[in-house]
């Protein structure tokens, strides 16, 4: 009974983990899962996010993103490119976490 609950928790723990949205920008695009352009305007992004402070308020590919310390701790590498065509994903930086979310859910599979 207690070996099954146990493995239950780990379970839903390590799948929560592992769809959180921890990134960390890497200095060299090949070293980049996604490479991201930073719009000006919000209609412009495929997903506004939102930066939290703290690692356990990372969301489940929601846009809401915590930039880890080291490139282990992420399950996204990302790459700030400077030109719109050579990015993956456009993203738009929101003032509030409520704001935050997809706006073309065709580019989801980008964060997964």
């Amino acid at each position: 009974m207690y070996r099954h609950t146990l493995i239950i928790v780990l379970f839903l723990f390590f799948f929560h983990q592992t769809f959180a949205q921890k990134v960390f920008s890497v200095e060299y695009p090949n070293q980049a899962d996604v490479k991201v352009f930073v719009v000006k305007y919000e209609n412009q992004a495929d997903l506004k996010v939102f930066k939290v402070k703290y690692e356990n308020q990372a969301g489940e590919n929601n846009g809401k993103w915590f930039f880890t310390e080291y490139t282990s701790q992420a399950k996204k590498k990302i790459f700030f490119v400077k030109y719109e065509n050579q990015a993956d994903l456009k993203i738009y930086f929101v003032e509030y976490e409520n704001q935050a979310g997809w706006r073309k859910k065709k580019k989801m599979h980008l964060m997964y």
